[in-house]
């Protein structure tokens, strides 16, 4: 049988929700509780059913306490999890969720009167669905369930409840007092404020955060934002889980200073105003074979690419390739030195196409730091680019960055080159690492190639290859929290540097000028213009002296001329 539409699915719905939303609230009785099991999904999936091990637990991201319902819809499946529980015949149960991802379903069925159901389409944050149903004169148990959509993402649910009179059924035991947090970080900081995250505590139900002792906030995710703070000053900060119970004792106290007051970070130490990147190639693809003497004048940041993952997880080390040609690894050396010395910066990247480094844990985030400023030592890198292209946990990439910042200092060089759907919202992990390392981030040089047609910053969809898909999209990141300074345009430098996306140097350059200028631009126009952006990136060094440098000859200087 062919299942309905989404648009008429959608409408009947609709109609639900409505004339559920303007049903009053049913007042709490005393003896009223939540009959749901493993509301929280602190137990993993005990209690609740999955089609097609379609459901799995999470611990991020997280409503609350330390754990949450991933759900992926595949195929003919919808990723529909359930659980049965006893009802009081003829009692009003308000039914909630917390959800987010894709299209989310949260319903109730087998109740002995008229089933219901509400649903939200894709939501990045957080968000409540509440709906009401009335157990039959009879009706003992009733099924409630939450869902996907067919072809749409994964979505996730957390402290789900069905809160209403005691069936017989119970509920849940009483909670304990949580555990203390763990993993308290500083995050972005500005003139005003620092960006605090923590790992879940089981059975939290809210966190309360402290500076200096004093209680500043109440959140229920696992970070926060303090603002109003002086520029350029150092704060402690703490963290307590709460839960009906009570409060844990405080987290360790973690220290952050804000930043001077200005808006913008500017160029990072030894990088230009306005500057070039281009990819070095540590292996023979069929494109011009290079040493890094080799490689074009106009480059101001120069990528090596790539690193190698270890079977620990995290840590990345470097194998110099003998098809590049080089004696030894102290030639190498001496190269990245000369450059240097030239003015350049010669960075390590992470990742490319078949580069997989793990991050998603405290242990492996210290493991890449670590090993990335063990490198920065041994050959004399000036940082690193995040590459990553199979998927990236914000939280610990972050925290690894971190690491590494406090290692390396003010003169790191840190730049990323994310593809373009990993920078279509704010919503995304890669934004959300860009952001929260905005004070340390030199440039985020978006890969505008191998992507198809892409949403730009006014919700139209533009074709690659065009002057409107570079700053429609651009326009995404510089309206959406980074600094002018940290923003990039990445294209091939040839038509052999991708499979789709090449454009030529032209185009980029009418881009560079819409952007800046305010001219040059196609049926996209920004609202204003940011004459500080960073510049562009090409993939690769090497493709562009295949073609005999037409790209770095003729991109490169219009980038330095840049107002």
């Amino acid at each position: 049988m062919d299942r309905p539409s989404l648009p008429a699915l959608t409408a009947a719905l609709t109609t639900a929700v409505v004339v559920t939303a303007g049903l009053a609230a049913p007042a709490a009785q005393a003896a009223d509780l939540n009959v749901a099991k493993n509301a929280g999904f602190e137990s993993g999936l005990s209690n609740w059913a999955c089609s097609a091990g379609s459901g799995a637990t999470v611990s991020s991201p997280v409503h609350g306490g330390a754990a949450a319902l991933k759900a992926t819809p595949a195929g003919q499946d919808n990723a529909r999890c359930s659980q049965t529980v006893t009802v009081k015949p003829g009692a009003t149960y308000t039914l909630s969720a917390w959800v987010q991802g894709g299209y989310a379903y949260l319903g109730a069925s087998g109740t002995g009167t008229t089933d219901v159901s509400t649903w939200t389409p894709d939501s990045s944050g957080w968000k409540q669905l509440t709906t009401s149903f009335k157990a039959g004169p009879s009706t003992t148990s009733v099924t409630v369930y939450t869902h996907g959509w067919y072809g749409q993402s994964a979505y996730y649910v957390d402290d789900l409840s069905v809160f209403g009179p005691d069936g017989g059924g119970g509920t849940d035991p009483e909670p304990g007092i949580p555990a203390a947090p763990a993993g308290l970080t500083v995050g972005a900081t500005t003139s005003s404020s620092v960006a605090l995250s923590w790992s879940g505590v089981s059975g939290a139900t809210g966190y309360n955060v402290y500076r200096s002792g004093t209680k500043v906030q109440s959140v229920t995710g696992t970070s926060a934002t303090v603002s109003g703070l002086a520029a350029d000053t150092a704060y402690d900060f703490q963290v307590a889980a709460t839960n009906s119970a009570g409060e844990s004792p405080k987290s360790a106290t973690v220290s952050g200073r804000t930043a001077p007051g200005s808006g913008d970070p500017g160029p990072g130490p030894g990088v230009p105003k306005h500057a070039l990147t281009g990819y070095w190639q540590n292996f023979n693809n069929g494109a011009t074979v290079q040493k890094l003497h080799d490689v074009q004048a106009q480059y101001d940041i120069i990528a090596v690419s790539f690193a190698d993952s270890t079977a620990t997880p995290g840590q990345i080390v470097f194998n110099l390739d003998p098809a590049v040609g080089y004696a030894d690894a102290a030639d190498f050396k001496a190269d990245i030195a000369a450059k240097k010395a030239a003015g350049k910066s010669v960075i390590i990247s992470v990742g490319g196409e078949k580069g997989n480094v793990t991050i998603n844990s405290d242990a492996s985030a210290t493991a890449f730091a670590n090993s990335a400023y063990a490198l920065m030592q041994e050959y004399g890198f000036s940082g690193v680019d995040i590459d990553l292209e199979h998927g990236i946990n914000s939280t610990y990439l972050t925290k690894a960055l971190r690491q590494l910042s406090a290692k390396a200092g003010s003169g790191l060089v840190l730049t990323m080159a994310p593809q373009t759907i990993d920078m279509q919202s704010t919503g995304t992990e890669y934004f959300k690492t860009a952001l929260a390392v905005k004070d340390i981030l030199t440039v985020v040089n978006m890969q505008y190639y191998n992507s198809g047609s892409m949403l730009g910053c006014d919700g139209k969809v533009y074709s690659q290859g065009s002057v409107d898909f570079l700053t429609a999209l651009a326009c995404i990141q510089l309206e959406g929290g980074l600094a002018p300074s940290q923003v990039g345009i990445g294209v091939p430098a040839s038509t052999r540097g991708a499979g789709s996306g090449y454009v030529s140097p032209s185009i980029v350059n009418n881009a560079l000028d819409c952007l800046t200028r305010g001219t040059g631009c196609g049926s996209f126009k920004p609202a204003k213009t940011y004459p500080g952006l960073r510049g562009a990136m090409t993939w690769s060094t090497n493709w562009d002296a295949t073609a005999g440098n037409a790209w770095s000859n003729a991109v490169g200087p219009h980038v330095h001329n840049l107002p």
